[in-house]
């Protein structure tokens, strides 16, 4: 283990980090390494898949990487996305069931990359026996994955795990690696290490236990409890996929959620990604990336580095300026009615982006939507509304009727939806609300495009007064 080191002008704060906080993940980019095959525990929602490029789900990754390999991708996605703010080790397996890789990429990434912020995700079975080595290489953010804290319950999840060469199995098992969990919890915490946990909600085996996990590890420490769906297809070949272990409804994620809000900070916009993600969180550039493409690129490191300082600097003033708005617009009430918006010639508009700069989500991936009201003069962000997402995958929508009516019960009160796709069921359905979908503006800027349609919408307001004032004039109706 190296001496620990000074944290790096990247810094501590989570603000950066688009898995820690809610506003990063719209304007700074993250990258996954995959250098941890092994992995010292199984759960019954996993299954490992090395040479995947087809499923978007934690624990698959195209390729296989050595650290060498690993460092030249970092390095080659810092310098094609300027926004890149993160790099992290999240698997296939356990990054600390394979501390030789993993280590020395972070060695090497912290020399050639000083400005990104380091992370790492974990089970937590090694943790104790790690936590002063992720210290004392700058990591300063650490998730870990405690799905309970109950061993009862532990049991029905794990069915094994390689603790100290031994394999133990049932409670024992889940014993021993919640006492890990939450004693790695204690030292990073100590440590000064953000930490996020990780929690997958299972229906009938652990939704009802999942405030008493988020209470304990809030009063450890943690700063963000980040609560996910299971996912549990046939296809994947899961224990609970081919058990149809059920997947939890949209309100039944959202009660869980709700449960816990009193006494955690609760994470909504997690995408649940795979081991090698590259860029914005719900886009995916992984495939840009591959060991062949990265090996071919020209990086110029001191350029790239340059452009990032630069991209970084010019992300937070922006945010910086719009904060006192957005602080406002936030006290306002949620229950705005669309009269209130248009009784100014005001168009109350909800718009789908990734990065709060241009409309580029997919309706059935998004997990939040901004609301502006528009006018002649200009547009103003009044809030940001959580809803469920409707599609859990590229062909399956989950329980898409539940998460489809909160969609429109989020939207009662806006006359238009702007993104980038939005499927036929959806579309019909928003239309037969009075909820108008439009994707004519894929890959606009927001404020170029709201202005177009705000002009559009009051030329159509002008001819429909105009015809309904000769109507009456005439007597026709």
């Amino acid at each position: 283990m190296e001496p620990t080191r000074q944290p790096t002008a990247a810094g501590t704060s989570p603000a950066l980090h688009p898995c820690y906080s809610s506003k990063a993940h719209r304007h700074f980019a993250r990258l996954h390494l995959a250098v941890a095959p092994k992995c010292n525990i199984q759960c019954h929602y996993c299954n490992r898949k090395y040479h995947c490029s087809n499923e978007s789900r934690p624990g698959v990754v195209a390729e296989l990487l050595t650290p060498e390999q690993a460092v030249r991708k970092a390095l080659a996605v810092g310098a094609v996305i300027p926004h890149l703010a993160v790099v992290g080790i999240a698997g296939p397996g356990d990054p600390l069931a394979n501390p030789a890789p993993v280590f020395a990429t972070l060695r090497e990434l912290r020399d050639q990359a000083p400005d990104l912020l380091l992370c790492l995700s974990t089970n937590g079975l090694a943790l104790p026996e790690q936590a002063e080595n992720l210290v004392a290489h700058n990591i300063h953010h650490v998730t870990i994955t405690i799905n309970c804290v109950d061993p009862d319950i532990g049991a029905r999840i794990y069915p094994w795990i390689v603790h100290q060469n031994r394999r133990l199995r049932g409670r024992e098992a889940a014993a021993t690696l919640i006492a890990q969990q939450l004693k790695g919890l204690d030292l990073l915490v100590a440590r000064g290490v953000q930490v996020k946990i990780n929690s997958v909600l299972i229906p009938g085996i652990n939704d009802a236990h999942l405030p008493e996990v988020n209470r304990v590890v809030r009063e450890k420490g943690a700063i963000l409890h980040n609560i996910m769906p299971l996912i549990a297809r046939p296809e994947h070949g899961t224990h609970y996929g081919v058990t149809r272990q059920r997947e939890p409804t949209a309100e039944e994620l959202a009660a869980v959620h709700a449960a816990c809000e009193s006494s955690a900070g609760m994470m909504s916009h997690c995408q649940q990604c795979r081991a090698d993600a590259a860029g914005m969180l719900g886009e995916d550039r992984g495939a840009e990336f591959s060991i062949e493409k990265v090996a071919a690129m020209q990086i110029d490191l001191q350029g790239a580095m340059a452009k990032r300082a630069e991209v970084r600097a010019a992300i937070v003033s922006r945010l910086t300026r719009l904060s006192q708005p957005a602080s406002l617009a936030e006290r306002q009430p949620r229950g705005a009615s669309r009269r209130s918006a248009t009784a100014e010639n005001a168009l109350r508009i909800a718009v789908g982006s990734t990065d709060g700069q241009r409309i580029d989500a997919h309706f059935g991936h998004l997990r939040e939507l901004l609301i502006f009201d528009v006018t002649a003069s200009g547009a103003r962000l009044s809030e940001r509304r959580e809803i469920a997402r409707y599609c859990h995958g590229a062909t399956t929508c989950g329980d898409g009727e539940t998460a489809l009516a909160g969609a429109i019960r989020a939207l009662h009160d806006c006359t238009l939806l702007l993104c980038a796709r939005i499927g036929f069921t959806p579309w019909r359905a928003l239309q037969d609300a009075r909820i108008q979908p439009d994707s004519e503006h894929a890959g606009e800027e927001i404020s170029t495009a709201l202005q177009a349609v705000h002009a559009q919408w009051q030329g159509r307001r002008g001819i429909t007064q105009l015809s309904q004032a000769i109507s009456t004039h005439t007597g026709f109706q």
